[in-house]
């Protein structure tokens, strides 16, 4: 995804992290300079929002400049920084994080609250999928908020960001929720029972990620490699 504007100064990594400043962390510049960041950063998050929306069949991006700047979110930008017609750089993709407080039943169908990291969003261009770009910003977003695979929910995945997980993860053994959110038989493993509220309720349990249909309509990742 190529500007109307060089990015190169915004960007001094390929993969940036952007908060509700929308400021990425290394920027340096005067106040005008500071400002035109802030322009450049809200029409890059917003273009790139609204092709994640596309992609997915939704009627509004889920990522937006307004829903971060009113979010603890964390907003993880790919990029190659010599790419584009005028070698200005382009955005190949989002990734986005964030903490909820979440109800999670376990195999044993036991009710257990936890604040869990969650992937809210997640896109890569069309132009640059297949390529293993998904990959290499998934894997920097685990690294960066030290967490495992396993350890996180997912909003609304698609089977093919299912199959993703089992493939470089090895996660196949879902435990199918009453929300939206997908976890994994192992997310249960690092819980000690002593920290969180559980309760008895009702649940089944699925043993394969071919075996689990998501209900709702948006399809999340559903365009990433």
């Amino acid at each position: 995804m190529e500007f109307n504007f060089d990015i190169r100064s915004y960007f001094s990594t390929p993969i940036v992290a952007i908060h509700n400043s929308l400021i990425p962390a290394h920027f340096q510049g005067d106040k005008r300079e500071l400002n035109l960041c802030y322009q450049h950063m809200s029409e890059i998050i917003d273009k790139i929002g609204l092709a994640s929306a596309i992609a997915q069949g939704l009627q509004k991006p889920i990522t937006s400049t307004l829903k971060l700047l009113n979010s603890e979110h964390t907003l993880y930008l790919l990029t190659d920084r010599n790419g584009g017609s005028k070698k200005h750089g382009v955005v190949i993709g989002l990734l986005k994080m964030g903490w909820k407080n979440l109800y999670l039943f376990n195999k044993a169908g036991e009710c257990i609250q936890k604040n869990t990291l969650c992937v809210l969003d997640f896109y890569i261009h069309e132009s640059m999928q297949r390529m293993g770009c998904g990959n290499v910003l998934f894997e920097h977003m685990l690294q960066d908020m030290k967490v495992l695979a396993h350890q996180l929910a997912i909003d609304k995945p698609s089977q093919k960001f299912l199959c993703f997980l089992n493939k470089h993860y090895g996660l196949s053994q879902i435990v199918p929720q009453n929300n939206h959110f997908v976890v994994f038989s192992k997310f249960f493993d690092d819980i000690s029972k002593k920290e969180d509220v559980k309760q008895k309720s009702q649940w089944s349990y699925v043993d394969k990620a071919s075996d689990f249909v998501s209900k709702p309509t948006r399809h999340l990742h559903s365009q990433l490699w």
